[in-house]
C-alpha cells in the first residue's frame, strides 16, 4: 500500500483522488459528498474505483498524519454510515489505516458507481470540477443514466409466465383499446377473434411470442405481480386530512388505473362569475387529466428502483409521484404541446401503452392536461423535481385565486401560454419580463413587480377588492402633494413626522424596508426639483418648502420630470 500511496501523491490530485488533513472531527457528511463525487467520476471515467485518502498536506503535498478516527472499530463503522445514506446503497471496498514516516495516513477506496446508477449522497449527486466538489451535471448524470438504456426492463422476457397469468377481462379490455385505435384497419369482430397468441404480438406485448414485464404490468392477474420480484408492481393511494385511508393496486394495471380512480373523490364544485345567473358547474378532478397522469407515472416509472407509484389525496389537490427523475427536458417543454420526446426510459412499456390507447408517444400528454385543467378553469399542473431521483406531480381540484377562473370563465378564447403565464401570477411566481409587458398591454394584470395580480381580481372578486386597493399603489406625485402640503401647513417636518404621515398610505405589498426606501426616493425627488430642501442637518434632515418663486417654478416642471421618468 506504501508504493501506492506514493503513486498517488506523485500524480497528484484528479477527479479520482482527493487527499485531506483531516484532523479527528472531520465530518461524515463531508466524507459522504466526496464518496459521492469520486464515485461518480470514476464511473464517467471508465475506472474501476478512486482515493480519499486523509493524512496528506494539501498544500506541501507531504505526508503530515491524521487523528481521524484512530480507533479500529470506529475507523470500520464509517463504512456502515457511508451505505446507510447512499443511494443506491454503496460503500468502501476497503477502509486502510497506515503508518508513515511523517505520520498516519488513512486510504478510503471507492469503488465507482454501477452502471446506469449514479451515487446520490442524502438525496444529492455530487461530482469534481478540477479539484473542487461540485454537484452532478445533467450532462454526467445522462451519461451515467444512459449506461444501461440498451437494456430496456420492460422489455425483458419472464421465462415463468403464461397465458394463463393474464387477467380475462383485462385482455377483453385490451383487445376493445386496441380495436378502437385501428378501426380504419381493423374490425372490432376480428379483433376479438385472433388468437390470443396473434393479438398479444400485435399489441407489442411479446417478445419472440414471450411474455414480457410490459404483459405482466397491465395485463397480468394480481397473483401474478410475484412474476416481477423483486420489483414491486404496485400502485397506492392515500387519503390525506380529517380522515385517514388508503389502499394498494397491484395488476393489470390497465384496468386497475380506472379502480384507483374511483377511489378519489370527485365532487361538483359550483363557480359564480360576476353578472350570471347561473352557476357554472365543474367536476373537481377531470377523469382523463388523472388518468393521464397516472398512465404517466406508470410509463415513466423507473422499476429498478424498487418503488411504488403513489397517489396522495388531499383536500384540494392530488400528489402522484413516481420513481425516477424527469426523463427528458423538463415539464415545461411539453407543457404547449410542441416538444416530442425522442427517448423513453421504458420504450416497450411506453409502446404496448400507446397500442392500447394509454398514452400517446408524441408528448401530447401534459399539453392534454394542462388544456384539460385550464377548460375547467382551474390552475396548470405544478411539477416537483427537487428530488433527482422521483417526480412528484400536483393537479389542483379547487380555486387557488378565484380572479383567474373568473377570467379564463370571461375570456375563453386566451392562448395557452397566456393562460400558464396567469397561472404563474396567480401562484406569485417569477414570470420573465417581456411576458409580464404583453400581458399588462393585453390589460389581464396589474400592480408592480413583483406584487402582480390577475385584472379580473379588481371587478370580479368583491372580497379582494379592498385588498387589491391596498396593495395598489399610488402614483408619486399623489404621495409628493401629501408632502408639500404638509410643509407648507405646518412649516417644516423631520424624517419621522414624513415617515409617520406616509407608511402608512404606502402599499401594502411593500415590506418595512420597501417602505421607507420608498420614502427617501420621494423626498430626492422633490430635493432635486428644488420644491423642497433640507435645513436640517444630514443626520437629523428638517425639511421645508423652498421659498423661491423660481425655484418653484423651476422645481414644479422638475418634478414633473421626475415622475414621468
Amino acid at each position: 500500500m506504501t508504493a501506492l500511496l506514493e503513486g498517488l501523491i506523485r500524480h497528484w490530485e484528479s477527479e479520482v483522488v482527493e487527499f485531506k488533513q483531516a484532523g479527528k472531527d472531520y465530518s461524515t457528511d463531508k466524507i459522504g459528498e466526496y464518496f459521492s463525487a469520486l464515485a461518480n467520476e470514476s464511473n464517467v471515467r471508465g475506472m474501476e474505483g478512486a482515493w480519499l485518502v486523509f493524512g496528506v498536506n494539501n498544500k506541501t503535498r507531504s505526508i503530515t498524519g491524521s487523528d481521524y478516527r484512530v480507533d479500529p472499530e470506529r475507523l470500520q463503522r464509517t463504512k456502515m454510515q457511508i451505505a446507510e445514506n447512499t443511494e443506491p446503497s454503496l460503500t468502501f471496498r476497503n477502509i486502510y489505516d497506515l503508518q508513515q514516516d511523517g505520520g498516519r495516513v488513512v486510504m478510503f477506496e471507492i469503488p465507482a458507481a454501477p452502471r446506469g446508477m449514479p451515487i446520490a449522497w442524502k438525496g444529492h449527486y455530487y461530482a469534481r470540477a478540477g479539484e473542487s466538489l461540485t454537484h452532478l451535471g445533467l450532462d454526467k448524470l445522462d451519461e451515467i443514466r444512459q449506461q444501461t438504456s440498451t437494456t430496456d426492463w420492460s422489455a425483458q422476457p419472464v421465462p415463468e409466465a403464461e397465458p394463463k397469468h393474464l387477467d380475462e377481462r383485462a385482455l377483453q379490455t385490451a383487445r376493445e383499446s386496441f380495436a378502437r385505435k385501428y378501426a380504419n384497419r381493423f374490425s372490432e369482430e376480428d379483433v376479438l377473434s385472433w388468437p390470443l397468441q396473434t393479438f398479444l404480438d400485435r399489441a407489442k406485448l411479446t417478445r419472440d411470442g414471450n411474455l414480457t414485464r410490459t404483459a405482466i404490468l397491465l395485463l397480468g392477474k394480481p397473483e401474478a405481480a410475484y412474476l416481477l420480484s423483486p420489483h414491486p408492481a404496485q400502485m397506492t393511494w392515500k387519503l390525506e386530512g380529517p380522515e385517514l385511508a388508503y389502499e394498494h393496486f397491484g395488476p393489470p394495471f390497465l384496468q386497475n388505473t380506472t379502480a384507483l380512480y374511483q377511489k378519489i373523490r370527485n365532487i361538483q364544485l359550483r363557480m359564480l362569475p360576476d353578472d350570471a345567473l347561473l352557476a357554472v358547474e365543474v367536476s373537481k378532478y377531470d377523469r382523463k387529466v388523472v388518468l393521464e397522469a397516472l398512465h404517466n407515472c406508470i410509463a415513466h416509472q423507473d422499476y429498478t428502483r424498487n418503488g411504488r407509484i403513489l397517489v396522495t389525496e388531499r383536500s384540494d389537490k392530488l400528489i402522484l409521484e413516481n420513481e425516477g427523475g424527469f426523463f427528458e427536458g423538463e415539464p415545461k417543454d411539453y407543457a404547449t404541446g410542441e416538444k416530442t420526446p425522442r427517448r423513453y426510459r421504458n420504450p416497450f412499456l411506453a409502446q404496448a401503452m400507446a397500442e392500447l390507447n394509454m398514452i400517446d408517444t408524441m408528448g401530447y400528454g401534459i399539453y392534454a392536461m394542462h388544456i384539460g385543467q385550464a377548460r375547467r378553469y382551474f390552475p396548470m399542473p405544478d411539477y416537483d423535481l427537487r428530488e433527482p431521483t422521483a417526480v412528484k406531480m400536483t393537479v389542483y381540484g379547487s380555486v387557488v385565486d378565484p380572479a383567474y377562473s373568473r377570467m379564463l370563465i370571461q375570456k375563453t378564447d386566451l392562448p395557452l401560454d397566456e393562460i400558464l403565464a396567469l397561472d404563474r401570477v396567480q401562484k406569485k411566481l417569477p414570470l420573465a419580463d417581456d411576458v409580464i409587458k404583453r400581458l399588462r398591454r393585453d390589460g389581464l394584470i396589474e400592480g408592480r413587480k413583483p406584487n402582480l395580480f390577475v385584472s379580473a381580481s379588481i371587478a370580479t372578486v368583491t372580497a379582494r377588492k379592498a385588498e387589491y386597493i391596498r396593495a395598489r399603489a399610488q402614483d408619486d406625485d399623489y404621495y409628493c402633494k401629501l408632502i408639500t402640503d404638509y410643509l407648507k401647513k405646518f412649516g417644516g417636518a423631520s424624517r419621522k413626522e414624513i415617515d409617520r404621515l406616509l407608511v402608512a398610505k404606502l402599499s401594502e405589498a411593500l415590506g418595512p424596508e420597501q417602505k421607507k426606501r420608498k420614502v427617501a426616493n420621494l423626498l430626492t425627488k422633490l430635493r432635486r426639483s428644488s420644491l423642497i430642501r433640507n435645513e436640517g442637518s444630514r443626520a437629523q434632515p428638517l425639511w421645508a418648502i423652498d421659498p423661491s418663486p423660481t425655484n418653484l417654478q423651476k422645481g414644479n416642471a422638475g418634478l414633473q420630470k421626475e415622475i414621468s421618468d
